[in-house]
This record gives structure tokens, sequence and C-alpha cells, in this order.
């Protein structure tokens, strides 16, 4: 089998799960707690901000441990949002991408259901770019709050984030970026990027299931979201979960230490690999933004299929990949993303993405592009033939 579904998770890396296991074994302690385990747990919880930290290029008092990308996200959205509108009622408005994951959206949407703001939508090119110019396009002296996700998890593209996010800064409006997607590729550090709030998750990066971590600037107001024991300097309330913290920490480490050079040499084979398909497949497109895009995702679009119908024909020759995003798995609609881009709701529904953890082999995507010409060729043979 060829894995080639990384955007959507990784396995666990052996480094990760060493560095848990004593806090699922000998130091179990709750990390309020008074006593030898209690202050054991909460000295791994401390190493583990300090880590994350240092890898995001921030203070450990601004990183805010959660259940993964998708709470970061609502924890950022919602939190800041609210806390700005509290401060001043004349903040009523957030800005987004037509591009952001469904924690992003869905949270924008929230505050509009529930606590009357506005959310303007900046388009995309259509390569899935925000240009600085669209963005200054929809800013308001009422804006509470950006959102625009660092790089998309559908089509791969990068967003120029750090003057996307100067732009903000020169308003006075506070940025968050997604980095779930990003997080091992790119750099994250926050000055540079110039943001106020980045929200990554760990199980992209070799660590398990339900951790993440939230980076707030400094002063940045955020209402939590999360009410009870005041955890997190009363940011984030609920018993915390070491263990996972320890293990975004480790695998966040991993990744930083690995450097730029793995990111490159995956690119290089991304490369290869979309030209491989693209000289297999007649009429395959290549979404996103041809340069600025992860190292680690190629998509397409192949007209005359059905993306699903290549998904399970992809799969019985042993390749597992997806159709977009994992958190819309199931629905029969065009992908958002790629509306968004000006692809039309019947080629959209083509789509087939293709992403690679750092330990992909040459040899592994051209055996996988052999594999996208033959399944694709059989699933428009079967269509014609119907």
């Amino acid at each position: 089998m060829i894995f080639l579904d990384a955007a959507a998770t990784t396995p666990v890396r052996r480094e990760v799960l060493e560095a848990m296991w004593p806090l699922l074994s000998g130091d179990f302690g709750n990390p309020s707690s008074h006593h030898s385990l209690g202050e054991a747990a909460a000295a791994a919880l401390a190493g583990a901000r300090t880590a994350t930290a240092k890898a995001m290029g921030c203070r450990a008092g601004e990183i805010i441990f959660t259940s993964g990308g998708t709470e970061a996200d609502n924890l950022a959205v919602k939190g800041i949002a609210l806390a700005r509108r509290a401060a001043d009622p004349r903040l009523d408005r957030v800005v987004i991408s037509a591009v952001e994951h469904p924690a992003v959206e869905d949270s924008a949407r929230y505050l509009a259901r529930i606590h009357g703001f506005v959310v303007d939508v900046v388009p995309v090119d259509a390569f899935g770019q925000v240009t600085v110019e669209a963005l200054a396009a929809v800013l308001r002296p009422e804006t509470a709050l950006v959102s625009i996700m660092f790089a998309n998890n559908e089509v791969g593209t990068v967003q120029p984030i750090a003057r996307l996010a100067g732009l903000c800064r020169a308003q006075g409006i506070p940025f968050h970026t997604d980095a779930v997607q990003a997080a091992g590729w790119l750099p994250l550090e926050a000055a540079a990027l110039g943001v106020d709030a980045l929200s990554i998750s760990g199980h992209k990066l070799g660590a398990p299931k339900g951790n993440g971590a939230l980076f707030v600037r400094g002063r940045t107001r955020l209402e939590p979201l999360i009410h009870g024991g005041g955890q997190e300097r009363g940011r984030r309330s609920g018993t915390e979960n070491v263990a996972g913290a320890v293990a975004l920490s480790t695998a966040l480490t991993l990744a930083g230490a690995s450097g730029r050079q793995p990111a490159a040499a995956i690119a290089a084979l991304r490369d290869t690999f979309i030209a491989a398909v693209l000289a297999g497949v007649p009429g395959g497109i290549l979404t996103g933004h041809p340069t600025e895009r992860l190292p680690s995702v190629a998509s397409f679009c192949f007209p005359g299929t059905s993306g699903e119908s290549v998904l399970l024909e992809l799969e019985r020759r042993g390749v597992i990949c997806s159709s977009g995003s994992a958190c819309a798995a199931g629905s029969d609609a065009p992908s958002p993303v790629l509306l968004a881009l000006g692809i039309s709701p019947e080629v959209a529904q083509t789509a087939v993405r293709f992403s690679f953890d750092a330990a992909i082999t040459a040899a592994e995507l051209r055996e996988a592009a052999e594999a996208v010409r033959a399944a694709v060729g059989s699933v428009r043979s079967l269509a014609q033939r119907e």
C-alpha cells in the first residue's frame, strides 16, 4: 500500500510515542495537584510549552494547548472577535477567505448567526491565493478580526501571510492564521509572520489525534470558550492533556530539527509526480498554485470521471488518497474551495488529492503516478461504455 493521504492524518512517530509513554504510566498525575505526581506532570507540561513556543518563535505564555486544530481555530476566531466587541461594540465584522477550513468558516458563521456579526469573505484568484489588494478592499473600521489560512488543505496553495498580516497590523486589526497544514513544512515563527494568533494540530505532524495548540500574541484580548478550572491561564479550562502536549512539542521539535532540506526534497518529488500524472492523463488539471504550494500536496481534477470512482480504483491498485478535505468526506456537493477557484461544479466533482509525508520515496511516487494513469483510464472507459 502507498499512503498518499497525509494531509488527513499521519502515523505516530516512534520518538513521539516514547516521549509520551512516561506521562501515560509513571508520571500520570494531574498537573494541578500539589504532590509529587502532580508536580512531575506540571514540569512535563511546562517543558512541552517551552519547546512548542521555541518551535513557533514566541513566548511560552503565548501558547494554549487545545484538543486539536479545530478547537484552536474556534478559540481564535470566536475568542478574539467576542473579546474585541466586548471592549468596543462597534467592532462587529470578521473577515475570512473563500477557501477556509470549516473550523474557521463555521466559527465565523456562528458569530453571525448567534452574535450578530457580519462576515466578509475575501475572494481568491484562480490559484487560490488572497492578494493584498483583495483583502484591503473588504477591511472596515468595524473589522474585529481577519482569519486567513496559511496553506490550503485541499489544493496546497500557500498564502502570503506576512504581507496580509502586515496590512492588518497597520490598521490595528488582529490577524489569525490556520497553520494546521503548514506545520512541519513551512516556518511557523510568529514574529516573522506578524500574526496575532496561529493554530496547529498534532496529528498532521506525527503526534496522535486529539492535541493541538494556539499561539495568541501577548496582550491580544481573548474570550475563553471553555469555562471551569481556569487552566491555561484562564483561557482554556479543563485538566490538561500532558501526554498530548508532550507529543505535540516533540513532533514540532523533530520537524524543526530536520530543517528545510527535506521540504525541498519532497517538493522536488512532488513536481516530478505532478509532471508524470499530467503526462499520463490526457486532460488532467492541476489545481492550486503551480509554485506557491505545500511541498507535500498535489491535487488534480480529471474531467470525464467521478473523483470517488477514481479513489476506489486507486485503492484497488494499492494507492490510498482522497478527494479533498477529510472533514467533508461523504458529501456529494462539489468542494467550495474548488468552486472559489472558478472551477465548474462538474469538474470539481472529479477532484483527487495526493498528499505525502517526509517518508515518501521516488519509487513510490512513480508507482503511484502509473496507478493514476491506469485508474483514470479505467474509469473513463467504463463511463464511455455506460
